[in-house]
């Protein structure tokens, strides 16, 4: 599902002409299969998050190549890297990155308002998917007007709104309390057992690493294990 191959990555800082290069990544291979959630650990300045962007495409690798879902995307313009985006890929995000005059609902129907999707489609799906993640009664309601945990909800239902193959979580549990958590994670596993979504969370959280099926280390930019594990730390959906 994810394919990363002698992935190099760096950055240029300072003035124009006066640049300083600070390599990031050095020859990452990573491979991610279907149906599979892998949690991407290390410390702050590893290069957990500049991974997490070129599996995005919000940035491009130095060096290397990136196949996602079967297609190779390294050399994707703008416009279809966008296209591809939309088809293919929902994030979540510590800070959720609701819209705030948007309602709950019209903040989760997003991506099939981009899709172009008829109205009575829009709010048939929405619906079903707010509800699934146990929202549907704050459909009407305003991010200020929802807790962290609800407002989560939101974002989880809108990332998985035009059913992505494919998953990337940066931080997801980083702005909950451990309820609310606990609950995400079961979430997370549920969706994962049942349609079998391809999730790679970024984190730092031990209780987000159990849920997953491999935990892979980066540090200083070098892949250092991929960790399988026997048997995953089991959760309760709610």
């Amino acid at each position: 599902m994810i394919e990363m191959i002698q992935i190099n990555h760096q950055f240029a800082i300072g003035k124009k002409g006066k640049e300083r290069v600070v390599p990031v990544l050095h020859d990452i291979d990573l491979h991610v299969k279907q149906s599979e959630i892998v949690a991407i650990v290390g410390r702050s300045g590893s290069g957990k998050s500049t991974l997490l962007n070129l599996m995005s495409g919000y940035i491009r690798p130095t060096s290397g190549s990136i196949r996602l879902a079967g297609q190779d995307v390294t050399g994707l313009s703008e416009g279809d890297w966008a296209n591809f985006r939309l088809a293919h890929l929902g994030f979540m995000f510590q800070s959720f990155q609701l819209i705030p005059s948007m309602t709950a609902f019209e903040n989760a129907e997003l991506p099939l308002v981009l899709k172009g999707l008829p109205v009575a489609q829009r709010k048939k799906r929405a619906m079903e998917l707010l509800e699934q993640v146990g929202i549907a009664e704050y459909a009407g309601h305003y991010p200020g007007e929802l807790s962290g945990g609800q407002q989560q909800r939101v974002s989880v239902a809108r990332s998985l709104m035009l059913n992505p193959p494919i998953v990337l979580a940066d931080e997801p549990t980083g702005s909950l309390d451990s309820d609310n958590e606990h609950q995400l994670l079961a979430l997370i596993r549920h969706l994962n057992q049942d349609r079998g979504t391809t999730f790679v969370l970024i984190t730092h959280d031990d209780q987000v690493a159990s849920i997953a099926h491999r935990t892979i280390t980066l540090r200083d930019g070098h892949l250092l294990n991929a960790v399988h594990k026997g048997g995953v730390h089991a959760y309760e959906t709610h």
